[in-house]
């Protein structure tokens, strides 16, 4: 089956439904924001989602957000979202969650490339509180221009939010399935219609370029560390609740930290 392109940043275009079914949806999706919420909970200094907190607004960058499920948290907290994505029919997606909760006042969405974004807003609009910048990393053609582009967006002492596809578990489940010419070959980047992304990421690679910038790190979580290892998906869903608590159990502790499918990690910068 031919490959997607790693040249080229990928649109959602095509499968903006099955992302929205397999990346935010079910117990997958669960896991994904149990792990979110835990690490800004722990620490983030205010309380961003959940109540309001109008006294003093954030703003919120989600870079390529897609549906923007966990950045429309804020939204609904009070503070400012601006939801950029490449692909329209993301943002569609994007705009009923909005229209159904009546965030039209707090949120803006932006059709356009993450590093194109200073260009749709007014000047000095384009510095934010928090940038989200979650499952994209592995899916554009420089992942570390890229981060560049978002340490310049975000406010000094402001806080970035960064998920990225783990190689290290691609790996692991090919090991796991037999699938060793695929180990072999160095043949990790996924098929046209895959939700496999194109660059998938070592965490140890990510962890070289942000030593670069002026960042503190706060947290580093794995996301799905042992759940898509089960095979069996009867089992997967046996105990839901059980797999959440354990997930945020493991999720920092070594080594199933650096097998979960995502990493997250949280920082600040100086």
């Amino acid at each position: 089956m031919a490959k997607q392109p790693i040249n080229q940043d990928r649109n959602f275009d095509d499968l903006a439904k099955r992302f929205q079914k397999n990346i935010y949806g079910g117990l997958k999706g669960d896991i994904r924001l149990a792990v979110l919420e835990r690490d800004f909970r722990e620490c983030f200094p205010v309380v961003p989602f959940g109540k309001l907190n109008p006294e003093k607004p954030l703003r919120v960058l989600d870079a390529g957000g897609g549906q923007g499920q966990f950045s429309l948290q804020f939204a609904k907290a009070g503070h400012s979202v601006v939801i950029c994505d490449i692909s329209a029919e993301m943002l569609k997606l994007a705009e009923q969650e909005v229209m159904k909760f009546g965030l039209e006042a707090q949120v803006q969405l932006l059709h356009c490339a993450i590093q194109d974004v200073a260009q749709h807003l007014d000047a000095g609009d384009a510095r934010f509180d928090v940038v989200l910048c979650h499952a994209v990393m592995e899916w554009v053609a420089d992942p570390a221009d890229l981060l560049k582009h978002l340490l310049n967006y975000l406010k000094p002492q402001g806080f970035l939010s960064l998920t990225f596809y783990n190689l290290h578990s691609l790996i692991y489940k090919n090991l796991l399935r037999t699938n060793f010419k695929k180990i072999q070959q160095q043949d990790f980047g996924g098929s046209r219609g895959s939700l496999t992304p194109i660059n998938p990421l070592y965490p140890e690679q990510v962890f070289e370029w942000l030593n670069h910038f002026p960042l503190r790190i706060l947290a580093t979580s794995g996301i799905r560390v042992f759940h898509d290892y089960i095979f069996n998906e009867e089992h997967r869903e046996r105990d839901p609740q059980s797999v959440i608590e354990l997930e945020l159990e493991f999720s920092r502790k070594q080594p199933y930290q650096l097998l979960g499918r995502y990493i997250h990690v949280l920082a600040q910068k100086s």
